[in-house]
């Protein structure tokens, strides 16, 4: 299942009320947490009359988008949307490069714990030299590096191949 946290909406009509009967809404960007919308209408020409309109979000948009129950792969240009997307969710951040023996090792554990918390999202950061200035403001110094936010901050960090230190770490936040 697909989750995107900046949406586009789009209008879908329902069968049985024509185009001419419903106010005109402009489907634009939205920042909103549920799926869909329910936007109810009173049509000045009928008292105690309503319509209804639904406004689902599209998964099909362009833009940064994560998925549930997978890794995915950020840049400087994609790493702070999707975490102030996220809000108050979890977000855990693995700082690899491709050389990094350790950060190998670790790839397909962090891959696991995607599939396990669900409710998490999970982003890789490689910190090569297109990303260097944003590993440099994230203060990494070693890979592999795990930095844990919520609220788009970070609370916790996790430097090594020390699975266990961010499973700790990962419920600590998640439970608090």
């Amino acid at each position: 299942m697909a989750v995107q946290f900046h949406q586009t909406c789009r209008l879908v009509q329902p069968s049985s009320s024509p185009i001419g009967s419903l106010p005109s809404i402009v489907a634009g960007d939205i920042h909103r947490r549920s799926s869909m919308m329910i936007f109810n209408t009173n049509n000045g020409n009928r008292k105690g009359l309503s319509s209804s309109v639904k406004v689902r979000s599209s998964l099909e948009t362009a833009g940064p988008m994560v998925v549930v129950g997978q890794v995915t792969e950020v840049n400087q240009d994609t790493f702070w949307p999707l975490v102030h997307a996220a809000g108050d969710k979890t977000v855990v951040v693995d700082m690899y490069t491709q050389w990094c023996g350790p950060c190998k090792v670790m790839a397909p554990r962090f891959k696991e714990l995607s599939e396990k918390y669900l409710d998490v999202v999970f982003l890789k950061l490689d910190c090569n030299k297109e990303n260097r200035a944003l590993a440099k403001e994230l203060g990494i110094k070693v890979v592999p590096t795990f930095k844990i936010l919520k609220d788009s901050k970070i609370v916790k960090e996790v430097t090594g191949a020390k699975f266990d230190n961010l499973v700790g770490a990962i419920e600590a936040v998640r439970s608090s």
